[in-house]
């Protein structure tokens, strides 16, 4: 699966990679074999995994050629984002 990265989302990955070591690899990995995929807003999917003791959520687009990008964020909110059974 290709993935096409928006500018915002190397910006918001460079973030995270000096806050928590989040690197653009496990950012690709989280995209292709998330633990979960759960809808968002406005045809945005989220791809996300529980990552150093929390939540690891990237939204993204399907496109033709795979998936797109959208930011990157990690939050330690994993109750109000984990879908139970997911």
């Amino acid at each position: 699966m290709r993935i096409v990265w928006t500018r915002h989302a190397e910006e918001r990955q460079k973030q995270w990679e000096i806050k928590k070591g989040i690197t653009r690899e496990e950012v690709e990995r989280v995209v292709s074999q998330p633990e979960q995929v759960v809808p968002g807003e406005h045809g945005v999917w989220v791809a996300q995994s529980r990552v150093r003791g929390g939540l690891l959520r990237i939204p993204f687009v399907e496109i033709p050629e795979g998936r797109k990008v959208l930011t990157v964020y990690w939050t330690s909110k994993v109750d109000k984002y984990w879908r139970k059974g997911g």
